[in-house]
């Protein structure tokens, strides 16, 4: 029987109350939760619409910064010295949207990971980086495939955009921002290159690091080398400046030991040489990646064989005493105005040259004081070699007696193809640090 006939049963033919109460929830209630479930749908993809929109304006795409970038040439067409710009896809540097920049801090001892960023961080805007520029590579032997080098000004002063290439897979950001994030952790040290800030909202990912004038130490040995005329006098490297800038290096190095971070990468393509000579230690790319890798194998390949400890060579642990050997290696490039360690060996036959008790050879524009510093950082036993403190003073002792007048000359001219064979590494490995 219907429900219309159960109600007509129930209810007398007048009675017109009681037949709406038994149709109420029939007629009445179900429409009404239908109509509510429409409407609450109705308001959600509104809701979804809109954040959408929201958020499509504030993360705007590469195009758009190229279409805004011709609006605002047009209305600031006077400003003819940032015209032509090669600026790498994203970085619009007459474009004034403000880019968060930060920086995450870490440990030594603590991986570090993208989770957390600290309340402390450093903000930039696309707007203040100008005269954007592509940056050759000096001796690059093997270019970085997911990094790109630029030329910028950022408030007043020369800087280095190290930009993450698009597109990057999520392995390859984590890495570029761990890294930055590692570099930050180690804080400020007047003998490390300024790290300016990292672009890590937005692509591309952007780390700012500050310029040094003469790159790395290698290419400035180089050209004094090949400015025998001694027509500029930035290039003339007399003994006394080598231990001013050795000491810088070696200062950099304690701070970075006491941050209980090994370098592990110490050699003249590691330094940086600023306009007034300064130098800076950086090739910090290894020290990173021990403390990410499990076991000193790792990071083997970043690493030059003719640079490293006997220790490391015989795959053993890299130690601070390690960064001692290869910094009295340092010292042998910078009195030789650039030549490769143990240039007659290939880099196979170090090891055994070593155990046999044989050392580097006194060079003949090195005096015996700096010598005597070589063969001590170039110890065999690692427990014989001095602590870095102990080598800062006798640099500092050594920069007092050292000769300023006479300037270290390399008759023999440079050749690439010669240093590539001679220093053992060849075309596996890059040297371009930055």
């Amino acid at each position: 029987m219907s429900s219309n006939s159960t109600a007509d049963n129930l209810c007398a033919p007048d009675d017109n109350l009681c037949i709406v109460r038994e149709h109420e929830q029939a007629v009445i209630i179900v429409p009404t939760l239908l109509l509510l479930a429409t409407l609450v749908t109705l308001l959600a993809l509104c809701l979804m619409r809109y954040c959408h929109e929201r958020k499509q304006t504030r993360i705007t795409s590469p195009q758009h910064y190229r279409n805004s970038s011709r609006r605002h040439t047009q209305r600031r067409s006077h400003r003819h010295h940032l015209q032509g710009i090669d600026a790498p896809p994203g970085i619009n540097p007459m474009e004034h949207e403000e880019l968060p920049m930060s920086v995450q801090q870490v440990h030594q001892n603590v991986r570090p990971t993208l989770a957390a960023v600290p309340q402390m961080s450093t903000e930039r805007h696309h707007g203040a980086f100008s005269q954007v520029t592509a940056l050759p590579l000096s001796f690059s032997i093997k270019p970085d495939d997911t990094v790109s080098l630029y030329r910028a000004r950022m408030d007043n002063r020369d800087v280095i955009l190290r930009v993450l290439k698009e597109p990057a897979n999520s392995s390859e950001k984590q890495h570029f921002l761990g890294f930055a994030s590692f570099v930050s952790g180690l804080g400020p040290h007047p003998f490390l290159p300024a790290l300016l800030g990292v672009v890590s909202v937005q692509v591309p990912l952007m780390m700012v690091v500050e310029e040094l004038q003469h790159k790395d130490l290698l290419g400035f040995l180089w050209s004094c080398r090949q400015d025998n005329s001694g027509v500029d006098t930035s290039c003339d490297m007399t003994e006394k400046r080598l231990f001013t800038m050795a000491g810088q290096v070696a200062s950099a190095l304690e701070y970075l030991h006491s941050q209980r971070c090994i370098h592990g990468n110490v050699g003249a393509r590691s330094v940086l040489v600023g306009g007034d000579l300064t130098a800076k230690l950086w090739g910090l790319g290894s020290a990173y990646c021990r403390t990410k890798a499990n076991s000193p194998e790792e990071v083997e390949d970043m690493e030059m064989r003719k640079w490293q400890a006997p220790e490391v060579l015989g795959r053993r642990a890299v130690s601070q005493s390690s960064d001692v050997w290869s910094f009295g290696i340092l010292l042998y490039e910078m009195v030789t105005l650039g030549d490769p360690p143990f240039a007659q060996l290939m880099a196979t036959e170090l090891l055994q040259y070593l155990q046999r008790g044989k050392h580097l050879k006194r060079p003949a524009t090195c005096s015996n004081s700096l010598y005597s510093i070589i063969r001590s950082c170039c110890h065999w036993n690692p427990q014989q070699r001095p602590s870095m403190s102990e080598l800062i003073r006798k640099l500092q002792a050594g920069e007092k007696s050292a000769n300023g007048r006479t300037v270290i000359r390399v008759p023999e001219p440079l050749d690439i193809e010669k240093y590539l064979r001679e220093a053992g590494y060849g075309e596996a490995y890059n040297y371009a640090v930055l």
